[in-house]
């Protein structure tokens, strides 16, 4: 039976009535052509784009203007799809501007409002909160804005192609991975992050797997998608819960944090970690033995094809409505050949 921690069933509370209001603090925003960020993927072994789209004029002539809202750019998963939009952008000659959301669904949506203002030819965005933002989303399909989903699936006809990964299946094969692992025995805890409809998704596909295979879901503890938080949620998790074997953590600040709070109890030795997203912690936990294994989602791919859909909507041309980009999971033994997603 799985037990969710007092905190982290406020903190759901919270969010549902977070996302029934209509204001919240401004996004953050930022241009990495003008910041003179990267103009291209240069490191060896960073998978290059296998094409870039021609491309065209904006209506009325001059640049084509593409918005891209980000959750945040503290986490390395979305500054890598930020650095492959910038790289399509830089090719083409389009302007890219990437506006932060700083984890908060109400600003993710005034970001749409704000573009859709400017007049941007296309939106790329990577969804909080995959149905409070369908608002925003069909408000700027109807003003003519093209719509590309990029990581969360959002289910709305407002989004003309969406680019990303089966977060549900990809948590289903962690669970068979975890559960292989642990010989289908064990209980299990969890650093989620509750505000997150991917996360959520994560979740219930790995919590299916394990519990299917004979395992049982222990306590669910909510790091909020912020990686200080889920140190603490994971510290927390581990102090309550002392012969606890197994964690999965569902994104990337999650298990930056748990593998955090696992080395300050020194835990290493009794606990099996697995979750999302490479990142130096989390490379520095395979290698140490104690994380098994991490779900690796091609980042880079999904700037190239996102900002490439949205260059050829807005150019009028026909764009698959899905377009997927596999996973790997990402284990000590061959980590080593997966180190170039250590790169912005």
């Amino acid at each position: 039976m799985k037990k969710f921690s007092t905190a982290a069933l406020s903190v759901a509370a919270l969010a549902l009535v977070l996302t029934g209001c209509d204001s919240g603090p401004e996004p953050t925003t930022s241009s990495s052509a003008a910041a003179g960020g990267p103009t291209g993927v240069t490191t060896s072994g960073v998978p290059q784009p296998d094409s870039f789209p021609a491309g065209c004029e904006a209506p009325g002539g001059g640049k084509l203007q593409i918005g891209l809202v980000t959750p945040n750019l503290q986490a390395l998963f979305f500054n890598q799809i930020n650095t492959g939009a910038q790289t399509i952008a830089d090719k083409v000659g389009a302007d890219l501007q990437i506006v932060s959301a700083n984890d908060d669904p109400l600003q993710q949506a005034n970001a749409i409002d704000n573009l859709v203002a400017k007049k941007v030819q296309a939106i790329i965005v990577a969804a909080i909160d995959t149905e409070g933002i369908k608002p925003a989303i069909q408000a700027a399909d109807k003003a003519g804005v093209k719509i590309v989903a990029v990581d969360g699936i959002v289910e709305d006809p407002a989004v003309s192609s969406q680019v990303g990964t089966s977060n549900e299946e990809s948590g289903a094969q962690m669970g068979e991975f975890l559960a292989k692992l642990a010989n289908d025995t064990g209980e299990v805890g969890v650093v989620s992050a509750l505000n997150s409809t991917i996360q959520l998704e994560r979740q219930k596909g790995f919590e299916d797997a394990v519990m299917t295979k004979g395992m049982s879901m222990g306590t669910i503890v909510d790091g909020k998608n912020v990686q200080e938080t889920a140190q603490s949620a994971a510290e927390n998790l581990l102090t309550g819960n002392p012969d606890l074997k197994y964690v999965y953590a569902t994104g990337e600040p999650a298990l930056i944090g748990l593998v955090a709070g696992v080395k300050n109890q020194n835990a290493q030795d009794k606990t099996d970690v697995v979750g999302w997203d490479l990142s130096e912690a989390a490379v520095s936990g395979l290698q140490d033995g104690f994380v098994k294994g991490v779900v690796q989602q091609n980042t880079f791919k999904f700037g190239y094809d996102a900002m490439t859909a949205a260059i050829d909507l807005s150019c009028g041309e026909v764009v698959e409505k899905n377009i997927p980009v596999p996973t790997q999971i990402v284990t000590p033994d061959n980590v080593a050949d997966f180190l170039y997603y250590l790169e912005k």
